[in-house]
Formats: structure tokens, C-alpha cells, sequence
């Protein structure tokens, strides 16, 4: 497939703002790709060159793009800048000068998908003397081929800033639109569907979604979708090497309430104040985060004591790591060792500064074959059987079966006592679901999370809540500015004398107002707000890359200034706790 062809559906996805019309421009591609091509095109419509679980970054600078513009459009590195500084955008810059190139590139080689892939992968691996040469020259190669249109594009590859809006669920749903034949048609004037058979349509998109979890590779998927069908997606299996997508726990409100989702009677056990990460055991042993992301290097003293303490091979393991107090005997809270998650150097003197301990709660993999169908009490005993306990170093998840409330309300505060979060509630007969809060169990936590979060905009709102300003954007602090993560607006009132009111945030805000754009309203970014929420997740939408789910006001933090609220680090570092 030609570049240009990609280039065009880059094009069409940026002046499409219908999740329904993304998918069926994304799925008319994948219906024309070769089998080989499904790969490259399901992480290059998403703006990567390398999965989410893959540690491989790109990882070239803007200052080696601008060489490559010096040497392919041949102007100097000051024309560059000049450019640069007046449209923002590097891309803009390549299509802007690659139009005026006085040279014609007639005998230059057509770009390919396959070829523009190629070279960005090839990218990372170059190290050492005359690394950047290697990579100037790479570069420069596909920017001389490009037309000015395809520049564009392919600066945003290289520098890895193409923000598409395609997430995992409109790509889950091209595939089925591509691949499955769903009972459906879709309007290209009103980016709409009529549906023929819901209940079908929906265990489509649910079979292409949970073998995603299984292998979190979007190629894979369609690759099997395209050839195989619904049977092939019904045959995927987890691989060793290759992190699946945690499962996920929704939050009950307490003990009574956990039992009448999950059964009695039910595994509690506690939800520790760490990180959770995914323990493959094969030719070597790997460790992932739940966000996918490989921390072997990060943790040498995990991998340690897996290979002295886990037995048998070929397996997957599911885990929380949490700090220990060595001198005290007790546990330390996640920010103490959140630090070691990113480290890239001095990582046995952190090992040693902040030393961890890995609880053990699930099994998804023994000898090489997937036991998640399996009930979770057959798992357990499974899990008993590979983890020998090492005080300090290994422990499977402190656990109490029952279907007594009070017994578990006990084990609920002794949980609080011992500093963990609280507890989790397990269907002693539920399987292991990748990816899904479906169920099979539970949190019990005493409160929701909370940020301190500036407001730096909102909507005018209509009808009963014309004249205040509502749907509230709301940031963290970032350096000396601001990053924004969501909006919202569940937790003001409308009367007076319950909380805080729409009509007090909109007298406090009106004189901060900077500018209107139809209901859209910016502000200064002045007043401070607590809001709760249930998990953040990662999003395209907004400039921070996160976003709350169900956030909710609790009040107003007038005492703070912008010096004191959340920032980013704060955000990503509750996010790694999740």
C-alpha cells in the first residue's frame, strides 16, 4: 500500500469528528490491506511504530528532523527555525518547505507503508558512534521521496506527535466492520448505523475486544478477524513474553454489598498500597505494569527473587508490589517507591534504598497453557503450588474465605490498619476476564481518589442552568502551566445552601474570563477545586494524556493557589497505583 493512501485516511480522520465516521474510514483501509500490511496500519493509524507493551521508543529529537529538513530541502538550519517558530508544528514546517523545494524529486521512489514503517523501526536500534548520522540518513531517505502532504505526516511519525483521536474502541469496531460482516448500514451523510441485530452486533465487537486483551496486539486481531473469522478470535491464547490487559475490579460500596455481587461465599484479600505488575516466567523472567509497560531493568531485585522463589516455568503470574519497612517491619505507602518505576539509572542503589515485596493473588498462565477459565479457587490452589513464601521478598496475597459479613468487615479494617487500601471481594467460581470489570469481583476502599484541580474553562449552560457556567475543564499544573484532564460538572448544586453551587463558581470565574467562543468559555487559571473521581485513564483527548472517570466536585479549595494543587506527577503517579 502507497503512503500517499495512509496520508489521505490521516486526512480524513482530522476533519472527522464522529467516532462512527472514523470507523468506517479506518475500516475501508483495513478491507483493502494485505495480510501483511493489518499489522503496520492498526499501529500507524493510532500515530505509533511500536505496541503499547513494547518499551522500543523512537526517540528522535526535533533537532535531528530539522537537520534532515537542512540537508532534503536544502535550506539552512536558521530557515528552519524561522519556520518553525511561525508555524509551531514541525510537520507543518517539512509540507511548508518541501513545497518550495526547487529541485523536483522526479525520479524518486513512490513511498510505501511497509517502507516508511521499516524505517522507523529501525530507528531505536541504532546506538553508538555515527548513531545519528544512521538516523539522519533513514530520515532524510523517506523525506526525499515524500510529496509536501506526506512530509507533513511523516515528521509527525518520526517525532511521534500524530494525535489521530482513534482509540482501542473505534479500531475494535473497524475490524468488525471490515473483517465480520456485521448486520448493519451505515449513513455516510449522517455518520450513523442502523443496527439489524443488536444483541449480534455487540457479541461481535465483544469477541474482537477480548481477544485483544488476550494478546494486546490490534494487527494479531485483524489479522485473524480477516482470515479466520469469529473462530479464529475464539481459539486466541495468551502468550508468555507478550503482557496481557489486567482484569478490573469495579468498587462496591462495602461489605453487603460486594457479597451481592460476587457470591458468597468469597475470597477477600487485601488491595495493597503498591503497584500492581504482570510476572512472566519463560526463557527469562519480564515484568510489565498494568499499563503494559516492561520494568525488568526497573526492579533486579524482583527478578531475583521470582527465580529463587516461583517454581515451574512457563508461567504468568498477577502481583502488587509494595515497599517494606525493614527497620520498622512494616509496609511504606506506594510514593515511596513510585520513584523506581521510571529509573533509568542507579537502579540497585534504589533496589537497596527502597526494597519491595511481591504478593502474589492470580495465575493466568501454568506450563505454557492458559488457566483463566478456570474458577478462581482452582487457581489459588495452583498459585499455592508455584510460589514458595520468603518473608521480605515473596507472598502470595494475604486472603479469607467467608460468607459471614462481620468476618469480612473485620478483615476489611484489619487491611485499613495494616496501611493497604482496603480489600478486594473474589467469586470463589470466576474466571480470569483480561481487560474487563465484569463481575467476578470487587474493591471495597473508604473514599473515593481525589486532585486538587484548577478550572481553566467550562460551557454557559441552557435551559434551568442558563447564566452559569457549567461543564467545568479543569487542569493540573504542569512546569508553569497547565495541562487539562476532563471535565465536570456532578457535584455542584443548583439551589443555594446545598454545597457549592453552579452560581458561586460562575461569580468566581466571570472576572477571570479571557475569552468566549460561543458556549465555550476560557478563564484564568486561578480557582482551585478537590475533585473525586473513580480511576484515570489514559486519553487522546487531552493535552495531559489522562482523564478522570466519574469525577465529581467535593469542594471548593479556596486556601490553595496554584502552587499547591495536583500536578502531573501527581496524576501519573495515582495512575501507577491503580
Amino acid at each position: 500500500m502507497d503512503y500517499a493512501e495512509l496520508v489521505g485516511l490521516y486526512e480524513a480522520l482530522g476533519g472527522m469528528s464522529k467516532r462512527l465516521g472514523k470507523t468506517f474510514l479506518i475500516s475501508r483501509i483495513l478491507k483493502k490491506a494485505k495480510k501483511d500490511e493489518l499489522e503496520q496500519l492498526c499501529l500507524l493509524v493510532q500515530g505509533r511504530i511500536f505496541p503499547v507493551w513494547d518499551e522500543r521508543k523512537i526517540g528522535v529529537a526535533s533537532k535531528i528532523v530539522v537537520k534532515a529538513l537542512v540537508s532534503t530541502c536544502g535550506v539552512s538550519a536558521q530557515a528552519v527555525e524561522v519556520e518553525w517558530r511561525k508555524r509551531g508544528d514541525l510537520g507543518l514546517v517539512a509540507e511548508a518547505l518541501l513545497k518550495r523545494r526547487r529541485q523536483n524529486t522526479l525520479f524518486s521512489e513512490t513511498l510505501s507503508v511497509k517502507k516508511v514503517f521499516s524505517n522507523l523501526q529501525k530507528l531505536p536500534d541504532m546506538e553508538g558512534k555515527g548513531a545519528v548520522d544512521r538516523k539522519l540518513a533513514l530520515i532524510c531517505e523517506l523525506l526525499s521521496s515524500a510529496s509536501p502532504l506526506e512530509a507533513r505526516y511523516l515528521v509527525g511519525n518520526v517525532v511521534e506527535t500524530l494525535r489521530l483521536g482513534v482509540a482501542d474502541g473505534t479500531l475494535r469496531d473497524a475490524i468488525v466492520w471490515a473483517f465480520l460482516e456485521p448486520a448493519i448500514v451505515y449513513d455516510e451523510d449522517s455518520c450513523s448505523i442502523e443496527v439489524e441485530d443488536r444483541d449480534g452486533y455487540n457479541a461481535l465487537l465483544g469477541k474482537v475486544q477480548s481477544a485483544f486483551d488476550t494478546v494486546n496486539d490490534w494487527g494479531e486481531v485483524a489479522r485473524i478477524a480477516k482470515e479466520e473469522k469469529v473462530a479464529g478470535l475464539l481459539k486466541v491464547q495468551p502468550r508468555i513474553g507478550k503482557p496481557l490487559k489486567v482484569m478490573l475490579y469495579p468498587k462496591a460500596k462495602d461489605v453487603e454489598d460486594a457479597f451481592s455481587i460476587v457470591g458468597r461465599p468469597a475470597a477477600f484479600e487485601f488491595k495493597y498500597d503498591g503497584f500492581r505488575i504482570q510476572v512472566h516466567v519463560g526463557k527469562g523472567i519480564r515484568l510489565f505494569t498494568r499499563r503494559l509497560e516492561e520494568v525488568t531493568v526497573q526492579f533486579p531485585d524482583v527478578v531475583r527473587a521470582v527465580e529463587s522463589s516461583v517454581n515451574g516455568k512457563n508461567l504468568v503470574l498477577d502481583a502488587e508490589v509494595i515497599g517494606i519497612d525493614v527497620k520498622k517491619g512494616g509496609f511504606l505507602p506506594f510514593q515511596s517507591i513510585s520513584q523506581r518505576i521510571r529509573r533509568k539509572y542507579d537502579i540497585e542503589m534504589m533496589a537497596e534504598k527502597f526494597p519491595v515485596e511481591v504478593h502474589f493473588f492470580d495465575i493466568l498462565i501454568e506450563n505454557g497453557k492458559s488457566v483463566m477459565e478456570k474458577g478462581f479457587k482452582e487457581r489459588r490452589v495452583l498459585l499455592k503450588r508455584v510460589v514458595s513464601e520468603k518473608k521480605g521478598s515473596i507472598r502470595l496475597a494475604e486472603q479469607c474465605v467467608t460468607d459471614d459479613v462481620k468476618i469480612a468487615e473485620e478483615f476489611y479494617e484489619r487491611a485499613l490498619k495494616a496501611g493497604q487500601e482496603g480489600v478486594m471481594a473474589k467469586n470463589l467460581e470466576g474466571i480470569y476476564k483480561p481487560g474487563s470489570r465484569v463481575g467476578y469481583g470487587v474493591k471495597i476502599k473508604p473514599v473515593m481518589e481525589t486532585l486538587d484541580v484548577v478550572i481553566l474553562g467550562g460551557e454557559w449552560g441552557e435551559g434551568k442552568r442558563s447564566g452559569w457556567i457549567t461543564s467545568l475543564l479543569v487542569g493540573v499544573r504542569e512546569g508553569d502551566g497547565f495541562l487539562a484532564i476532563g471535565k465536570v460538572g456532578t457535584g455542584l448544586k443548583e439551589l443555594e445552601g446545598e454545597e457549592l453551587t453552579f452560581a458561586e463558581v460562575t461569580e468566581l470565574l466571570r472576572p477571570l474570563v479571557v475569552s468566549e467562543e460561543g458556549k465555550v468559555v476560557k478563564v484564568e487559571p486561578k480557582v482551585i477545586i478537590e475533585v473525586a473521581f473513580e480511576e484515570i485513564q489514559k486519553s487522546p483527548t487531552y493535552e495531559s494524556g489522562f482523564a478522570l472517570r466519574f469525577p465529581r466536585v467535593r469542594r471548593l479549595r479556596d486556601d490553595r493557589g496554584v502552587k499547591d494543587m495536583s500536578t502531573l506527577d501527581d496524576l501519573k503517579r495515582l495512575f501507577d497505583q491503580q
